[in-house]
């Protein structure tokens, strides 16, 4: 009777060790992966509008054409689904390969500084999940997005198709070079740190246009900063505020 009633006091412990080794085999089980019943569209809308109220024009960020887009892009969509719980968040998230997806503000404040519009041709450094080329192309003519990542690029352009954006063009490749066949551009959005402002991306901006790009390293810290093109093809920078993004890939 003994060896029974010791039996099942062992048999709940030994289940729960099971459940665990389970949760550890994979990273969508058991509550890992994110629980998104009563999740839909409509409630991803007023989570978005909520984003855009609290973070964004809160923050004081005030281009109408900036709100609107940041207003129609679905960013759940361009989260990954195990995520996608967290995709109106104040905070970047992470998409896999060592990336993120930046957070809201930073998104509408880079877009708010290149002052675009609807004729513009912009190009875009890091594509990413294809979220930041979404808000672009919701206000710009034509997006060229370039990605380093190959995996990430392909899923990218994929999602941006699915989702209706036939205004971007994503490039597999990297984007210090930028796009000199494309050239020249309205618009440059460099959407991780460089180490330096690159001379091809100067270049390959039309004068009086704009271009916004996080400088510096994680170790001596990063600023975002707005480079306006002179008529001369001079430049001048201005200091926005600290920052902190994913370093600037280059190809081997």
């Amino acid at each position: 009777m003994d060896t029974m009633r010791n039996g099942f006091k062992i048999l709940p412990t030994l289940l729960v060790l099971l459940l665990l080794l389970a949760c550890l085999e994979t990273e969508t089980a058991c509550g890992l992966r994110e629980d998104l019943s009563g999740y839909n569209e409509e409630v991803y809308a007023r989570e978005r509008a909520r984003m855009v109220e609290f973070q964004i024009k809160a923050r004081g960020v005030k281009d109408p054409c900036v709100i609107e887009a940041m207003l129609a892009v679905p960013r759940h969509l361009f989260v990954p689904e195990r995520r996608r719980i967290h995709s109106y968040e104040d905070r970047p998230l992470p998409i896999g390969s060592g990336q993120t997806i930046s957070q809201p503000y930073i998104v509408a404040l880079m877009t708010e500084l290149l002052e675009l519009n609807e004729n513009d041709t912009v190009l875009e450094v890091g594509t990413g999940s294809g979220y930041q080329a979404a808000v672009l192309a919701e206000i710009a003519k034509k997006v060229y997005s370039i990605e380093i990542k190959e995996e990430l690029g392909l899923q990218a352009k994929e999602r941006l198709k699915a989702v209706g954006y036939t205004n971007v063009d994503v490039h597999i490749g990297d984007g210090y070079d930028g796009l000199p066949d494309d050239a020249p551009f309205d618009a440059i959005i460099v959407t991780a740190a460089a180490p330096h402002i690159p001379e091809p991306l100067i270049e390959q901006l039309r004068p009086g246009g704009r271009m916004v790009i996080p400088v510096g390293t994680r170790f001596w810290g990063q600023e975002l900063v707005l480079i306006t093109k002179k008529e001369d093809g001079g430049i001048r920078e201005e200091t926005i505020i600290p920052v902190l993004f994913v370093p600037l890939l280059r190809e081997k």
